[in-house]
């Protein structure tokens, strides 16, 4: 045996690692597909942001009801041009003659102006604490509902990214297969139509069964390149949602049974939906956050008091002082009491009753949409159940039925068409099985998330139905 020199093993080594690295890759698992959402879906990542948003409403509404502290510091330089006036009567001269009179002031001189600079500082500091004020109570209350209604919105956007995920990777994962199903069929029509040309030349066959053969491998083949474009645009959407390619997924295992769904009566799902479902806890909250703005806007009829606490200190020239300080400290309280505004405060209160009133109607509406979808999607879990048991019946039955066609042609029954319509029809049957299968999943899905319980550990139970392959 010839040793290969150190290096030359770890390069083997990391090529084999790297190469294996590279098969995980592409082939992506349910699961795997949903860690990747989390960290790079559009939409959860903006919802993300949104909810940060949020979060800020009960912040801002209750800093109204806090201590204000503010301060103020203002230093002026100033500066004045000041002029006086001399008399022209000598100093030291008097005289008998009566004063001088208005008209008299040319007896006077004017001194040229003179320029002055000087400075003022003034600081202080100013406490004030709401007392009765309320708009600020209301506005913190409608600040809570707010941030609630934030959180019920990040819930349903989570809940969606399931929804999404599972219908992304259950949609690429169906085109997967019925490419794989129509390039198989494809296949066999072009056999069979190579067989039927061949027993055409020997003399056996017929000119009918080798158009009919043509016919369906062109169909086929058409089938193919619509399978093709569909599958590249599923691909495409799951891959905007977790970041990556995606060349391969796990396949939905062969021994697939449908685990039944709890509870099973609607009345129980209706109960479930009406307390947890994230679209109507929103409406709540926003019937709530509006209730809030009608005491808000009304309480621009009533009085506030705050308690108010200052300390100022002054230091300033003027034109006939110099350096005059001041040391001001007071306390007390400060009532303020609206008298009128044009009518403004029962306009904007008249408005917000309005809205109330149509933040319930919201609600209604809302309700009904989701029970609604619940029904729908309560009906399609259980019929889905009938449906995957009817279409496994039905492809055995087409089995068998190609199984019979083929004897029948050997003993001279049937025709080689007759072995085309029954392969067409296991087919069909293979088809149908898959999309009742996916239904199934995406109906078990939905069902939950108007319910408003859908979570991971729903998608964990839905990942067992796919294998790795």
């Amino acid at each position: 045996m010839v040793k290969q020199p150190l290096y030359r093993i770890k390069s083997s080594v990391t090529a084999a690692v790297l190469a294996a690295m590279s098969c995980d890759a592409s082939a992506i698992s349910l699961l795997q597909a949903y860690e990747a959402a989390l960290a790079n879906d559009p939409a959860y990542l903006a919802a993300i942001q949104d909810n940060k948003a949020g979060q800020q409403y009960k912040v801002i509404g209750r800093a109204s009801l806090l201590p204000n502290i503010s301060a103020n510091y203002s230093k002026n330089i100033n500066k004045s041009e000041i002029s006086t006036t001399r008399s022209l009567v000598p100093v030291g001269v008097t005289t008998s003659e009566p004063p001088v009179e208005p008209d008299s002031v040319k007896a006077q001189a004017t001194i040229s102006p003179e320029e002055r600079k000087y400075s003022s500082l003034a600081t202080s500091i100013q406490l004030r604490q709401s007392v009765f004020n309320l708009e600020a109570w209301a506005r913190y209350k409608q600040g809570i509902s707010q941030t609630l209604a934030s959180d019920a919105q990040f819930l349903a956007r989570s809940q969606d990214l399931i929804l999404r995920l599972a219908s992304f990777y259950a949609t690429t994962k169906y085109n997967e297969d019925q490419l794989a199903l129509t390039s198989s069929q494809r296949d066999a029509y072009a056999e069979q139509k190579r067989a039927n040309e061949r027993m055409l030349q020997s003399g056996e066959g017929t000119k009918t069964e080798v158009l009919e053969a043509q016919a369906k491998f062109d169909l086929a083949e058409a089938q193919v390149l619509e399978a093709r474009d569909d599958l590249a645009h599923a691909r495409n959407a799951l891959a905007s949602m977790i970041g990556q390619d995606v060349t391969d997924l796990d396949s939905l295992d062969p021994n697939f049974i449908a685990k039944p769904v709890t509870p099973n009566s609607f009345e129980a799902w209706k109960e479930i939906a009406l307390e947890r479902n994230a679209e109507i806890a929103i409406q709540r909250f926003l019937i709530e956050s509006a209730s809030q703005e009608i005491n808000k806007n009304w309480a621009g009829h009533a009085p506030k008091l705050d308690f108010v606490a200052s300390v100022s200190k002054n230091n300033s020239d003027t034109v006939s002082t110099f350096e005059q300080n001041s040391y001001v400290r007071s306390v007390g309280l400060q009532l303020s009491v609206p008298l009128y505004s044009g009518g403004a405060v029962t306009a904007i209160t008249a408005q917000a009753l309005a809205n109330h009133a149509k933040a319930h109607a919201d609600l209604d509406a809302k309700t009904k949409q989701v029970l609604l979808e619940l029904r729908k999607h309560h009906n399609l879990t259980l019929s889905g159940v009938l449906r995957i048991a009817a279409a496994e019946k039905s492809l055995a039955s087409a089995l068998l039925l190609v199984d019979a066609t083929q004897k029948s042609v050997k003993g001279g029954v049937r025709s080689n068409l007759d072995v085309l319509n029954a392969k067409h029809q296991v087919y069909e049957a293979r088809r149908d099985l898959a999309l009742s299968r996916f239904n199934f999943i995406l109906s078990t899905l939905r069902l939950r998330f108007f319910a408003g319980t859908l979570s991971a550990n729903d998608l964990k139970d839905t990942a067992t139905y796919f294998i790795a392959k």
